[in-house]
């Protein structure tokens, strides 16, 4: 639970991550997007992503359902989450995660309403679960080999 504590600390305080996909091209796409994460009364760490469900992003997520999600400061503090993804159709989900969003602090907090202005029960804003299988904690030391990096499991 240490290591996903971290990673929660250091994803939020970065705030923009890059998200990589694989298309059925077997080509990888990336974007910059903002997760929020959080752990669950079930004790498990998740992601979710307020986004726009573009063609690019439904293929790439139909193709593989496995994302990556990188961030990186310039003092090279680096958290790294390999997930799977999956869209949440759920209203209530939905709702209570763009509620998460809002009242987040800043920089992490977002009120979705300026560019979603039909709310999260409309048809543009869409959301995306991540669910970790790995994470990945770095910083100079580790990146420079004097220590081994944090990760789960």
């Amino acid at each position: 639970m240490v290591v996903q504590r971290e990673f929660i600390e250091r994803a939020h305080e970065i705030v923009w991550c890059t998200v990589a996909t694989v298309g059925p091209d077997q080509r990888p796409r990336s974007r910059i997007l903002h997760p929020i994460w959080e752990i669950g009364a079930d004790g498990e760490l998740a992601g979710w992503i307020v986004t726009r469900a573009t063609p690019v992003k439904v293929r790439h997520l139909a193709y593989s359902n496995y994302v990556s999600c990188s961030y990186w400061k310039p003092d090279h503090q680096v958290a790294i989450a390999d997930c799977e993804a999956a869209w949440v159709e759920d209203t209530a989900t939905r709702q209570r995660v763009w509620e998460l969003y809002r009242d987040a602090p800043a920089p992490l907090g977002f009120d979705f309403w300026s560019v979603f202005p039909d709310g999260p029960a409309g048809e543009s804003p869409s959301l995306l679960r991540l669910t970790p299988y790995r994470l990945r904690l770095f910083d100079v030391e580790t990146l420079s080999g004097q220590k081994r990096p944090s990760a789960w499991p």
